[in-house]
């Protein structure tokens, strides 16, 4: 024992201390790194982290200065017990995450603790490291759970601070805190500029941000999910409960007595709550509604929220004819998936995923894109009616997070029209019934407005094209009149050639069954205002609005958009376009320039984009497309290098056309020689070159190359002045020499 300690001792001796970290800006920016990371986290994930954390771990830096020369080893064998609970804690939390599909939150609350405690020791400039690096992963984390522009403030701020803690931590790498001259000289030089770095950094961000492709297999498949929720009543799925007017606000107000506020009353709401959404509608009444953010969306791709549909026409409004087959649907209790089954189809679909965060208390309709496949939701069970609209047991409110995954179906113009020509449908449909009294006038006028076409209209698809584009050019919005006792909202809307936006999809949707084509009035929302930075749609309530579904056989349903102003088809699945977010930032930045910069600009974009379409369509092709592809993107490459090779050459010349003569001719020997397999070395002086120069080189090479060397130094050095000409001549005459040779 006494021989093995004896050979185990000086290895221990020969271990180099521990040498800590002394700079305390160093440790003050590093810090300042985990504390925005704990903020990102707080902000993003609306929690209350940060509250313990920031301060604990700001005492904890401390403790570590004041300590960073001492062994603490007692103190270390505690933050390694209370990192052990913190993992323990961890895999605890980490089955419940797992249900829901999203662990980035538990893995945050993670990090912060062992981040926290591993503050309490960082003696070394590595473990500030650690810190840096911590702090990174959590703004990252933040990144993908934020949903505001906050986040873009902190993370400019985390790149302010990123800046120069990475240059003193490079500093003290290289030792110069040692030196305080050098140390001074290193800041002065460098953190001069910072700004400058800090400007090109930002901009080439936001380039890579714009220009980079959003391929399909690149997108995360997160489902988030808000807690879950335990409903005690039984679940009524025929029943559309609406804020403001529950069931025990209602009980209340039919048995009376009390004031408002006793009898457990909502306050009235009508004028936030679009009226479309409920077991029946009436386009009787319009209240205007005051603007209010209502859900941000995270989809890949944007479309029409859908809500509810309507099948049967009542004179003023709609209702949900076959409300009592709404079906209930429960989950598995280890998951937070619903299996949707939705409407077969031929038709070729792509799988897109949202995420709705409400933001506003909505009745218990779940918005989706249309043809929803899996729903992740918070309580145990949903409902389903016969018009594929989504229901809750409970209303949707503030806070609450779901996932939809949705096979919606692509919106081939071509296909839909085959699959619609001379199409037979069961005149017992629910969705070609009209009343008796409207529906011959409404045939009749719905075959004039066909008949304006320049040629004939065979399938019903684009007959419900023209239809919702004569109805957009031909009528306009009006200030809502109400209707009187018994008057048909049609007929009313055709006599004053106009009327509310839902009037016009009303319109459509009935002209449609006149001529026996199955259609539906279908409510949701716009996809709202899309925030290229977040990558969100914000959706107001103003957002929301009637549209008409047709259907196409063999193919589904789809919708067509009649109202002014609107595009007559909606946002919908077309070929996947990589760069599609350049389009939606442009889009977004034209609304603040002119109309005659705008307009040159989309010139431009037209040409790239018709470039950039044409290129990828050639990968589309097959293995020729795949080789015409190869040939364009070699020949480009080598067209850029020879960009290249001529900006350096040029760039050469400039600067060398500022030099003084002699120091011009020191470096185009550098130079040619260089070319020719013998480069100087930054850390070599001229004269070290010159003696290098002797073992590598020909005698009257080494010759020549030693008197310029000699005569540069004397002339920056000396001051003295030298035979320029000469050394000119005896240079070329080596250098050709070299070339015959």
């Amino acid at each position: 024992m006494k021989n093995w300690w004896q050979q185990f001792k000086p290895r221990i001796q020969v271990i180099p201390e521990i040498q800590p970290e002394d700079s305390i800006l160093f440790r003050v920016l590093a810090q300042s790194l985990v504390t925005i990371g704990i903020l990102a986290i707080d902000l993003a994930a609306e929690t209350h982290i940060g509250l313990w954390a920031i301060p604990l771990s700001a005492i904890g830096a401390s403790w570590s200065w004041y300590c960073r020369r001492k062994k603490n080893t007692g103190f270390k064998f505690l933050l390694a017990i209370a990192m052990m609970v913190a993992l323990l804690t961890f895999f605890s939390k980490l089955p419940t995450a797992w249900q829901t599909g999203d662990t980035r939150l538990v893995l945050a609350e993670f990090l912060i603790q062992v981040q926290v405690l591993h503050t309490f020791d960082l003696p070394r400039r590595k473990d500030l490291g650690y810190s840096m690096m911590i702090g990174l992963v959590l703004l990252s984390l933040a990144s993908t759970l934020s949903q505001t522009m906050l986040f873009g403030g902190l993370l400019v701020a985390f790149l302010a601070i990123a800046l120069p803690t990475l240059m003193l931590d490079y500093s003290s790498r290289l030792g110069v805190s040692d030196v305080k001259v050098d140390r001074s000289r290193l800041q002065k030089i460098t953190f001069g500029k910072l700004p400058m770095i800090f400007a090109i950094v930002v901009a080439l961000g936001l380039v890579f941000f714009l220009l980079m492709p959003r391929f399909p297999g690149y997108q995360l498949r997160m489902f988030p999910v808000s807690a879950p929720i335990t409903v005690q009543e039984r679940f009524d799925n025929r029943e559309i409960r609406t804020p403001g007017a529950g069931r025990s606000a209602l009980e209340s107000q039919v048995r009376g007595g009390g004031s408002s506020a006793q009898r457990g009353e909502v306050r009235d709401r009508s004028d936030e709550l679009y009226p479309g959404f409920g077991n029946s509608i009436s386009q009787n009444r319009r209240k205007p509604l005051k603007p209010r953010v209502i859900m941000r969306v995270r989809s890949q791709i944007e479309g029409f929220w859908r809500v509810m549909a309507f099948d049967r026409y009542t004179g003023q409004g709609w209702d949900v004819s076959r409300n009592a087959q709404t079906r209930t649907i429960k989950r598995t209790p280890w998951s937070y998936r619903f299996f949707l089954s939705p409407p077969v189809t031929m038709s070729e679909t792509k799988e897109v995923i949202q995420t709705f965060t409400i933001l506003s208390d909505l009745p218990n309709l779940i918005p989706a894109l249309s043809a929803p496949r899996e729903l992740y939701f918070p309580t145990d069970e949903i409902a389903i009616d016969t018009e594929f609209g989504l229901r809750s047991p409970v209303e949707l409110h503030s806070g609450m997070t779901y996932s939809v995954v949705s096979d919606v179906p692509y919106r081939n113009r071509t296909l839909l029209r085959l699959n619609s020509l001379k199409a037979k449908y069961p005149e017992n449909s629910p969705y070609v019934q009209l009343p008796t009294r409207l529906k011959q006038r409404l045939a009749e006028e719905t075959e004039r407005i066909l008949a304006t076409s320049e040629r004939p209209i065979d399938s019903d698809y684009e007959k419900a094209l023209y239809l919702g584009q004569y109805l957009k050019q031909r009528y306009r919005i009006q200030d809502f009149q109400e209707l009187k006792p018994g008057e048909d909202v049609v007929e009313a809307f055709l006599r004053n050639q106009g009327g509310d936006r839902d009037h016009f999809s009303t319109a459509l949707t009935l002209m449609l069954r006149s001529i026996g084509v199955p259609a539906r009035l279908v409510a949701g929302f716009a996809p709202g205002e899309f925030n290229p930075f977040t990558g969100l749609y914000i959706v107001r309530n103003t957002d929301a609005y009637a549209i008409t579904e047709i259907q196409v056989p063999r193919s589904g349903w789809f919708t067509i958009d009649p109202i002014p102003g609107h595009e007559l088809i909606p946002p919908s699945v077309e070929e996947y376009q990589p760069f599609s977010l350049v389009q939606r930032f442009w889009s977004w930045v034209a609304g603040w320039l002119p109309s005659p910069v705008t307009a040159w600009f989309a010139e431009i974009f037209k040409i790239v984009r018709t470039t950039l379409s044409g290129f990828f369509g050639l990968l589309n092709q097959g293995l020729s497309g795949f080789f015409q592809a190869s040939i364009i993107l070699f020949s480009l490459g080598f067209l850029g290098w020879l960009s290249v090779q001529g900006w350096q050459r040029w760039r050469q010349y400039q600067r060398m056309q500022r030099l003084r003569p002699m120091e011009r001719l020191y470096q185009n020997m550098l130079n040619q020689l260089a070319k020719q397999g013998f480069q100087k070395h930054s850390a070599e002086t001229p004269l070290e070159y010159a003696r290098q120069a002797k073992r590598t080189q020909q005698p009257d090479r080494a010759a020549v190359i030693e008197e310029i060397s000699q005569a540069y130094v004397s002339w920056r050095y000396g001051r003295l002045v030298p035979d320029l000409p000469e050394l000119q001549r005896k240079l070329k005459e080596v250098m050709k020499g070299r070339s015959r040779r």
